[in-house]
């Protein structure tokens, strides 16, 4: 289980697929089981039209950053490049939430996280949220 007090950073994925398929967190939970994993490993999804769904529980371990995850929470964006403005307003509402129960926490992107060849979320979230005020 995750300690409230040791989220150390705040996660933002994409799910890395065609910004015309619109997937949803049961599509992302196969993908991650086919993967032979124990499911969906971000703790929320933010679909293309901007709705938010649970994913992992928050007090659950997820499997979003490889070795992280025992001390961050993660969201994904659905998409690749060319994400809509209701996920990006979506995705303000979650960090805004998540800032207030983990103010200590870190928002970061996943390319940002560790040492990665991986481009996620493909824009970056620092400069985002600092224009949003999520950030100062």
């Amino acid at each position: 289980m995750l300690n409230k007090n040791n989220i150390k950073s705040l996660v933002i994925h994409c799910s890395d697929t065609p910004d015309n398929e619109k997937l949803k967190a049961k599509d992302i939970h196969k993908m991650h089981l086919d993967f032979g994993w124990d499911g969906i490993g971000y703790h929320k999804i933010i679909n293309r039209d901007g709705l938010i769904e649970n994913g992992r529980p928050e007090f659950w371990i997820g499997a979003h950053v490889y070795g992280l995850n025992n001390v961050s929470l993660g969201v994904c964006l659905i998409g690749r490049k060319k994400f809509t403005k209701p996920q990006y307003n979506s995705l303000e509402v979650v960090l805004l939430d998540w800032k207030k129960k983990y103010p200590k926490a870190n928002i970061i992107g996943h390319r940002d996280a560790i040492e990665t060849q991986k481009t996620c979320p493909n824009f970056d979230v620092y400069s985002w949220c600092l224009k949003r005020g999520i950030i100062e």
